[in-house]
Parts: C-alpha cells; structure tokens; sequence
C-alpha cells in the first residue's frame, strides 16, 4: 500500500504544488470532427484553480508510479477504470523538488462526458477540441505545458 501525501509543497521555483511526492494526470483525447479532442475537467471553485479547465489529476503517493496514480485519479474523479483507456506517452514538467507528468491515453470504448460519474472535485467534464482550447479558462499547468504536450499528441495519431 502507498503512503498518502496529500498536502502542499512548494518547489525550487518558489510555486506551492498540491501533492508532497509530486502530481500526475492523465491527457484522455481522441480524434474529432475538427482535430484532436481532450476530455478535460472543470475544477470545482473551492479547489486550487477552481474554475479552470484541466487534466484529471492529483497527488501521488509515496513509491506509486505516476502512471498508476494518474489512472487511481482518473478513477476517482471520473469513474473511468484502468480498462477503458489505452495509456500511451508521458511528458514530464519538473519544477525542480516537485513535478507534474502528465500520461496520455486514449478511450478504449467510447467515453462520452455525459456518461462520466463525477466527484466533488469537478463541476463537469467535456470534451474540447484542440483547436478551440483557448476559448476556455485552463488550468495555469496545462496551459503551460500545451506546447510541450502537442507534438505527443501529433505522435499518438492526432493531428494538430
């Protein structure tokens, strides 16, 4: 069993990140009408970034993969299991003491939002196409790692 490290932290860089072993999430996206889609999640607004648009996600456990956490959040936050998605690269934003991978995966069945079971860690869910990404508030992190993330997302099969 892993030991939980919920709590705050903060790295080299002065930021305070949720998450004292660090933090993963996972990039779920499929192939749309328009390009790539992103099934992201609306952060309820008591939560860091409340309000903003974002990978599902959180802290992980001391000794637990980032891949496993990603898919026990992703469980967690959505009710998606280990089965309905197909893990695929990873992408790794250190911050030096503390770091954010973020896991991409594609649906393994059709996953519609509107299917999902939410927690109270989210005020809905959507799929959102890449190339309307900037009409929505996203979560500063995502938004940072966008140009970092897109050429995977390019190399999984997505165009954009």
């Amino acid at each position: 069993m892993f030991a939980s490290t919920d709590g705050w932290t903060a790295c080299s860089q002065g930021h305070r990140h949720w998450g004292k072993a660090g933090a993963a999430g996972l990039l779920i996206h499929r192939d749309g009408p328009d390009g790539p889609e992103l099934l992201l999640q609306h952060r309820a607004w008591w939560s860091h970034h409340g309000g903003t648009w974002g990978t599902p996600g959180g802290a992980l456990h001391r000794g637990e993969p980032p891949e496993i956490g990603a898919l026990r959040e992703v469980g967690e936050e959505l009710g998606l299991a280990a089965g309905d998605l197909v893990l695929g690269a990873r992408s790794v934003d250190d911050h030096g003491g503390w770091a954010y991978t973020t896991v991409l995966a594609r649906p393994a069945r059709s996953i519609e939002a509107g299917d999902l079971r939410l927690d109270g860690e989210s005020d809905g869910v959507a799929w959102v196409s890449l190339a309307a990404i900037d009409a929505v508030p996203l979560h500063p992190g995502l938004a940072a790692s966008l140009d970092r993330l897109r050429p995977l997302l390019r190399g999984a099969g997505a165009a954009g």
